[in-house]
């Protein structure tokens, strides 16, 4: 069903109200007072209410305008937006980067490149899914995205460029039956308390990684992860730079292990091979990922 008003209607009442009057109004949209006076007339009447009243010599809202005009508002935006895509699609302007980003990848790193692309290349949204290191291969093997951020299947074939090297730590909770035994810890002093994994569907579902001595406990995120440790239930290796408020204020200690206790990871950035040239969007997203990581390690 058609709408009884119309985007332009909407739009002149609101010039008429942020330029202070029907003639401000027609002067800023280049049409005649008389133009403007008719269409609000029209929109009032389609409407039913009345929108505007007048105090003085100048125009204002009613009640009921104020109402209106601000569920209006929003959709004036989003369809100056919708031209504006349009436009740039006619330009050539990518309309879609698709980003995959291993789950360890520091988060306000992350945000930092993200705020920094929208303001370069407003009219490209960027469409962000996050895995965990197990599903890294799976990904590379789809080929569905145009950037990725993750650690390197096991093939021994390197993909991309080195990006950083992610620390792990082994850590228990400060109150943790661990931290009373003497150091160094030993492979059989951590085989009586529950190791926590974060790790992908499936490998949860695959009974055969369950160790015989041990409890294993498996999460597929990240912070259920750190909870399950910050709660005291076992031990395990985080990302270091996720949990560093808990090592600084003493809630987390690290493990005293006589090895391993430090883990590193590596963090590669690939790009599509198909895309990576004479694509505008797309170098500018993989200059400020490489710029971010560069300012952050430097």
């Amino acid at each position: 069903m058609l709408t009884k008003t119309t985007l332009e209607q909407w739009e002149l009442l609101r010039a008429v109200i942020e330029y202070g009057g029907f003639a401000q109004a027609a002067e800023a949209s280049n049409r005649s007072q008389s133009s403007v006076s008719y269409q609000i007339s029209v929109l009032q009447k389609r409407i039913g209410v009345p929108l505007l009243k007048q105090v003085g010599r100048k125009a204002e809202l009613t009640a009921q305008g104020q109402l209106l005009l601000s569920q209006a508002l929003p959709l004036l935006a989003a369809f100056r937006d919708l031209e504006s895509r349009a436009e740039g699609l006619k330009r050539g302007v990518r309309a879609r980067i698709d980003l995959i980003v291993d789950c360890i990848f520091p988060k306000n790193h992350l945000f930092a490149v993200l705020r920094a692309f929208q303001q370069r290349h407003p009219l490209t949204q960027v469409h962000l899914a996050e895995v965990l290191r197990s599903e890294s291969p799976a990904q590379l093997t789809d080929k569905d995205a145009d950037i990725w951020l993750i650690t390197q299947p096991a093939d021994g074939i390197t993909r991309g460029r080195l990006l950083m090297d992610i620390m792990f730590v082994a850590i228990a909770h400060c109150d943790h039956p661990l931290h009373q035994i003497p150091a160094p810890l030993s492979n059989n002093d951590l085989a009586r308390y529950p190791l926590i994994e974060f790790v992908d569907r499936r490998q949860q579902k695959n009974s055969r990684r369950m160790p015989v001595a041990a409890e294993n406990w498996t999460f597929t995120t990240v912070e259920a992860a750190i909870e399950a440790i910050t709660h005291g239930v076992g031990y395990g290796w985080l990302p270091e730079s996720r949990i560093r408020h808990w090592l600084d204020c003493g809630e987390l200690k690290p493990l005293p292990l006589i090895q391993g206790a430090r883990r590193a990871t590596s963090l590669y950035l690939v790009v599509n091979e198909e895309k990576q040239f004479f694509d505008q969007e797309v170098n500018t997203l993989v200059q400020l990922l490489m710029d971010e990581v560069s300012d952050a390690v430097g």
